[in-house]
């Protein structure tokens, strides 16, 4: 069989024919650069558009990821020259008329630090029967994608990383009609930090336009581990490069070798505390004349008074987000020292204070009661972490949305405990509860997992996943035509205040304020400090 070779404004690609989860053919696309390379005096900056080349290009292997620790392996790999997308579609206009199809758009997680949208670990195979477009990208990570200056002469402000994603989007209203895909139906999904990257990018004005509709999955831009910090200094003292002059700082940074900027360790290996703030990661930008900003203002402030791109939104979390410790930090440290860890950096509580003491033994007490820690017992330490880390950002994000968008919120709790929650079962963790990044596996076809049959319960919980997601890219609404026998039960979105969420388990459940108990805990905490009462 011929390959199948699509024109995009930079030249021609081949592709290559791959099958789904069924044995139907698709069209796959990969490896394709949607930037110029970002080297030399490019690293850190805005990324440029991409160049166009002679020919047909090769498009039939993955282009590299973003220089970075490997996820799972906890290895190096990649390479500066990562900006790369991949575009996987069932019909090619050239080959039969057919109907433009919705466009999913997935953001890779890890944390802003790792990982890619390979198909590895995000498989099109299962989403790509639903008769959607689909495409992962590559984004900047770590120092590359988040250095920031003050100095806006230079052109560092931060988020290049972010920027990445705005011109992929930007790629994708360009060129993705040449491949059958719809550019007036995207939808962006991510997870972890590619949740909160979609949360970002519903507030960015950089955005506009491209996009109609999001799901953010675990992940929103009020967690702690979404934010990073004006971090040039940072850098350059953990490199023994010693000026207060941001330009001479710029030249070093971008002459340094990028093994030797990856050796300062200002990735964190074995810290998972809410009372840090994190020195690489997004920022709000100061507002500059000499480029456009990714974000220049609090985003509480744009989501409050509903200056944002109101479009449908489906988001959630899993029932144990906090068994991440398992895999982000050692087995000495799954314990908090004092629990003054646990009190969010946002609450700018100085530490060792009354208020600071106080603080921490109401939220030891409400998470242990009586009890003292113990690694016989983590279910406590778990739920803090999920609350922490995740689910209290998540909460307040639907909660916000729904109260100032006059398009429809979708909430879910993800509660299934299998044998396809990939990361729960690479960490070996025993204790019942879905660990952080376990609905992906229910999504996407993942490497090291197993084929599942359509008929089994597993194969019950993919057909479910990937029809109210791409229903949703597809109608604004998760909800398929009929009922039946493997959707039984309506999702109904957040109305009037009542947050409605759909219980994802092996048996489907409409509920309403899911851990409330939890939430109003926060509210009293969040409540101590005037700085930060609005959440």
């Amino acid at each position: 069989m011929v390959d199948p070779i699509v024109e995009t404004e930079q030249g021609k690609l081949r592709g290559r024919i791959d099958c789904d989860y069924r044995g139907v053919k698709f069209y796959s696309f990969q490896g394709i650069p949607y930037a110029k390379p970002p080297l030399g005096k490019l690293r850190f900056k805005a990324p440029q558009p991409p160049e166009s080349w002679p020919g047909v290009r090769d498009a039939t292997q993955e282009g590299s990821e973003c220089y970075s620790t490997h996820i799972i392996l906890n290895t190096i790999v990649g390479s500066e020259d990562c900006l790369f997308l991949n575009v996987y579609t069932p019909n090619l206009p050239s080959r039969g008329e057919c109907p433009l199809k919705p466009v999913m758009f997935w953001i890779h997680g890890g944390g802003f630090t790792s990982g890619s949208g390979n198909s590895d670990m995000y498989g099109p195979q299962y989403l790509i029967a639903e008769d959607v477009v689909v495409v992962t990208i590559n984004y900047r990570l770590g120092v590359l994608g988040f250095l920031s200056l003050n100095d806006l002469k230079l052109g560092v402000p931060g988020n290049a990383g972010l920027k990445d994603q705005v011109l992929a989007l930007k790629w994708v209203q360009k060129n993705i009609r040449n491949f059958g895909g719809d550019p007036e139906n995207v939808t962006i999904f991510g997870e972890s930090a590619g949740g909160a990257s979609v949360h970002f990018l519903m507030l960015s004005p950089m955005s506009k336009g491209l996009f109609h509709k999001a799901i953010a999955q675990s992940g929103s831009v009020f967690n702690p581990w979404a934010w990073g910090q004006v971090n040039g200094e940072i850098l350059c003292k953990k490199l023994n490069f010693s000026t207060d002059d941001e330009s001479k700082m710029l030249d070093f940074l971008q002459e340094v070798s990028v093994d030797k900027l990856y050796s300062t360790h200002l990735i964190p290996k074995d810290v998972m505390r809410a009372d840090i703030q994190r020195p690489l990661g997004p920022v709000v930008e100061k507002i500059s004349p000499h480029e456009p900003a990714f974000l220049s203002e609090d985003p509480l402030d744009i989501m409050l008074q509903g200056r944002y791109h109101k479009v449908p939104f489906l988001l959630g979390y899993t029932s144990r987000e906090g068994m991440l410790i398992e895999l982000t930090v050692p087995k000495k440290h799954h314990l908090l020292g004092t629990f003054e860890e646990a009190i969010p950096y946002n609450l700018r509580i100085p530490k060792g204070s009354h208020l600071s003491l106080k603080t921490a033994k109401k939220i030891k007490q409400f998470y242990y009661g009586n009890k003292e820690p113990s690694l016989d017992d983590m279910e406590p330490l778990y739920k803090l972490h999920t609350d922490n880390f995740f689910y209290r950002g998540i909460y307040m994000t639907a909660k916000h949305h729904s109260s100032t968008s006059s398009e429809p919120v979708y909430f879910y709790k993800f509660c299934i405990d299998g044998p396809m929650n990939m990361l729960k079962k690479f960490a070996g963790i025993e204790a019942p509860g879905a660990c952080h990044a376990d609905e992906l596996g229910y999504l996407f076809k993942i490497s090291i997992a197993d084929s599942f049959d359509p008929d089994s319960y597993e194969g019950k919980n993919v057909l479910r996943m990937i029809t109210w997601w791409s229903n949703f890219a597809k109608h604004g609404d998760p909800n398929p035509h009929h009922l039946d026998n493997i959707i039984d039960v309506h999702w109904e979105p957040i109305r009037n205040g009542k947050m409605n969420y759909m219980e994802i388990d092996y048996q489907l459940k409409m509920d309403e304020d899911p851990d409330g108990d939890r939430m109003r805990f926060w509210d009293e905490i969040y409540k101590q400090n005037i700085i930060t009462s609005k959440l």
